[in-house]
C-alpha cells in the first residue's frame, strides 16, 4: 500500500527527521493560508498521485505568486497524471503539496528497501539524487552505497557513518545522516514498510540535509495492525476492479492485453501470464482467486474480468490442491450462464476432482471449451480471441 507525499512527510515530521515547511491544498481558500504561512516565496508545488516521474510531466512546478498556484490547481485537481510511472491513463489528482523553496547546493539519494532475499532491510545511497537518478545510475553502477541490517539489531550508527564517508559528507552533515538513518530505520520498522525513498536528500544554503521528497510503501499484510495508516490511504489511486477484488478475498491486477486470467494461486497466475507471453499473447490481468475459492468467489471473479471492455477470451486454469475442481467447474457454469458471457472461456483443469469439473463442463451445453493441457489451453484462449461479439457488463 503507497502513501502521498504529504503523509509521507507527516510521518517523518513524526520522527522529527528534517523536511520542507509544507501544505496540502485542495481548493482555492486553502491556497492563502498556506501561502501566508510559507513566507517567502517562490514555492514549490506538487500533484500528489502514487508514483513518481511527475517533475517531468508537469506535476511539480516552483512558481511565483498565489494566482500561479490557483492557475496550477484548477489545471490539475479532478484530472488525471501520466507519467513513466504510471498507465496511459494516469492516476487522479486529489490534492497539492505546497513547499517553501528550498535553495540546493547538492542533491544525494537515500532509500531503505525490505531484501527479500537477505531477510533483511538494505539502506541504500548515491552521492546523485534526483529526477535523473535512474539514468545515471545505469551508467554509474559504482555511485551506489549499501548497508543491510537485521530487524532485531537495527541499524547501527556505524553502518549510516560509514555510507556517509562514502557521500563524502563531512562536518555536522555526519551526524545529521546518521540521525536520519537511524530515525528512518525506526519508522520503517514500526509501520511495517516494505519501502522507504527520499529522493532526494539535499544539502541546503546552511549546509543541512533536508529530506526533500518522500515515498513510503506499507506491507500490505501487516494493514490488520496499521489501522492508521490504512485509514488514511487514497482507494482513488486504485483501479476500482482492484477495490472490488479485495472486498471478495481476490487478487487482481489489471493488465493491459486481451485474455482475461482466472488462476489459483500467485505461481501459477505468473507462470500462465508468461505461458501466453511465449506463445505470443497478452494477458488482460492477474487474477489469483485462492486456494479456498467458492462457487460465488469464481462469479464474482467473471464478473471483474468482464468489466474490462479489452478481454476477447477467458482463460481459467485451476491446479486443485484443496480445491475441488468440480466446484469450480460449478462456478464458472454459474458465471456464463448468469452473466451472459460472450467471449470464449477456456478451462483447464488438473488434480482434486479435474474428470468430475471437465465432465460438468462438457455437458453444461454452454459455450466453455475444454483443454488436457497448459499449453493447449493458451493455445485455444489465442485462437479463439474475439470469435464471439464481447458485451460488456457492470451489473
Amino acid at each position: 500500500m503507497n502513501l502521498h507525499e504529504y503523509q509521507a512527510k507527516e510521518l517523518f515530521s513524526q520522527y522529527k527527521i528534517p523536511i520542507p515547511n509544507g501544505f496540502k491544498c485542495t481548493k482555492y481558500s486553502e491556497i492563502k493560508e498556506a501561502i501566508l504561512k510559507l513566507q517567502p516565496g517562490p514555492w514549490v508545488v506538487k500533484c500528489q498521485i502514487h508514483a513518481g516521474g511527475r517533475g517531468k510531466s508537469g506535476g511539480v512546478k516552483l512558481l511565483s505568486s498565489i494566482e500561479k498556484i490557483r492557475q496550477f490547481l484548477k489545471k490539475w485537481i479532478g484530472n488525471r497524471l501520466v507519467t513513466y510511472q504510471t498507465d496511459n491513463i494516469g492516476q487522479i489528482v486529489n490534492s497539492i503539496l505546497i513547499e517553501q523553496k528550498t535553495c540546493i547546493k547538492k542533491e544525494l539519494y537515500l532509500s531503505l528497501i525490505l531484501n527479500r532475499t537477505q531477510s533483511n532491510i538494505s539502506i541504500i545511497s548515491s552521492m546523485t539524487g534526483g529526477i535523473n537518478i535512474e539514468n545515471y545510475v545505469e551508467k554509474n553502477i559504482n555511485v551506489i552505497y549499501k548497508e543491510h541490517f537485521d530487524i532485531c539489531c537495527g541499524l547501527q550508527s556505524f553502518q549510516a557513518r560509514n555510507l556517509a564517508f562514502h557521500l563524502k559528507l563531512s562536518g555536522k552533515q555526519i551526524n545529521q545522516f546518521v540521525d536520519i538513518c537511524k530515525k528512518l530505520s525506526l519508522l520503517f520498522i514500526n509501520k511495517d514498510l516494505t519501502l522507504v525513498e527520499i529522493n532526494p536528500i539535499v544539502i541546503n544554503q546552511d549546509d543541512d540535509l533536508i529530506c526533500l521528497d518522500g515515498k513510503l510503501s506499507v506491507d500490505d499484510n501487516s494493514l490488520y495492525r496499521q489501522i492508521n495508516l490504512k485509514k488514511i490511504h487514497d482507494n482513488s489511486q486504485l483501479d476500482s476492479r482492484e477495490i472490488y477484488a479485495e472486498k471478495w478475498g481476490l487478487n487482481y491486477i489489471p493488465l493491459q492485453g486481451n485474455i482475461g486470467c482466472m488462476v489459483n494461486g500467485a505461481g501459477l497466475a505468473m507462470g500462465t501470464m508468461d505461458l501466453i507471453k511465449l506463445h505470443g499473447g497478452k494477458p488482460a490481468n492477474f487474477l489469483d482467486v485462492g486456494g479456498n475459492a467458492t462457487v460465488e468467489k469464481v462469479d464474482q471473479a467473471f464478473r471483474i474480468i468482464l468489466l474490462d471492455s479489452n478481454v476477447k477470451s477467458i482463460l481459467v486454469n485451476i491446479f486443485g490442491g484443496i480445491v475441488k475442481c468440480d466446484l469450480i467447474a460449478d462456478g464458472i457454469i454459474q458465471a456464463v450462464s448468469n452473466l451472459q458471457v460472450h467471449v470464449p472461456v477456456i478451462v483447464r483443469l488438473e488434480g482434486n476432482n479435474s474428470q468430475l469439473g471437465e465432465t460438468k463442463l462438457i455437458h453444461s451445453n454452454l459455450r466453455i471449451i475444454t483443454a488436457n493441457s497448459l499449453n493447449d489451453a493458451v493455445k485455444k484462449a489465442i485462437d479463439n480471441i474475439g470469435r464471439h461479439n464481447h458485451v460488456d457488463f457492470n451489473r
